[in-house]
């Protein structure tokens, strides 16, 4: 008798619905292509559009995979190898395409600033350790994206942004642990509580783009210093 005829037959409705989960993950590549188009047409409420559609899908599809149990109905795909490889593209490769199209950095520094960020997340996205076992993000953890949103919406100067931008690549290689909001275990209610406000209202702001209300960016920092405070403090093992 072979091992297969040994191995229990799966559940045929979960094993659609587990697959089911990874094509809603994959749909991120076409949120991330679309964005991209968006970016050449300098078309900037679709590029949002596409961008929160793409970090909706990333936010969702790991609480449904677990709900799904993909690992055991759907094992012949590699959840987070694709998982990795739709935010390599919507957390890092769109933004760069930003950076270069928009005008937020100043003359001579963009396919620059695009390049460091393309370079510096490969090496963060690659190390084994990127996302540790106690489910922290180790150095800045490529949210690329949100600070070209930033960039968009608050218009600082240019040098400014590309001061901002240099920092973040620098603290890639800084291994800070930052929270993984959807998986920390301590203050977890507080920082779920946060996370959904900040979403929501960033959303609400977002969509209104460009006649967006000046205080949603301004509010939206408190739920930014909360993060980088819990991700910075010394921690008891969780």
């Amino acid at each position: 008798m072979t091992t297969s005829a040994l191995e229990p037959k799966l559940n045929p409705v979960r094993v659609v619905l587990a697959y089911g989960v990874h094509l809603f993950t994959a749909t991120g590549a076409v949120w991330g292509f679309l964005g991209l188009l968006a970016i050449f047409a300098h078309d900037w409420k679709a590029m949002i559009i596409y961008m929160i559609v793409a970090m909706l899908v990333d936010g969702f599809d790991g609480m449904l995979a677990r709900w799904a149990d993909v690992k055991k109905y759907a094992n012949g795909v590699d959840g987070a190898l694709l998982d990795n490889i739709l935010d390599y593209l919507n957390y890092v490769v769109v933004p760069a395409l930003f950076l270069v199209e928009a005008d937020v950095l100043p003359d001579g520094t963009r396919l620059l600033g695009a390049c460091f960020i393309l370079l510096t997340s490969a090496y963060q996205f690659t190390q084994s350790d990127a996302k540790t076992d106690d489910h922290h993000f180790k150095g800045f953890p490529s949210y690329w994206n949100v600070a070209a949103l930033y960039m968009l919406l608050m218009n600082l100067p240019q040098w400014w942004n590309f001061g901002f931008l240099m920092l973040f690549n620098v603290m890639v290689f800084i291994p800070i642990k930052y929270i993984y909001p959807s998986r920390n275990s301590y203050l977890r209610t507080l920082t779920l509580a946060l996370t959904y406000i900040y979403g929501a209202i960033g959303i609400w702001g977002l969509i209104q783009y460009p006649n967006q209300p000046k205080w949603v960016v301004w509010v939206s920092f408190i739920y930014v210093a909360y993060y980088l405070v819990l991700s910075i403090i010394p921690k008891k093992n969780s």
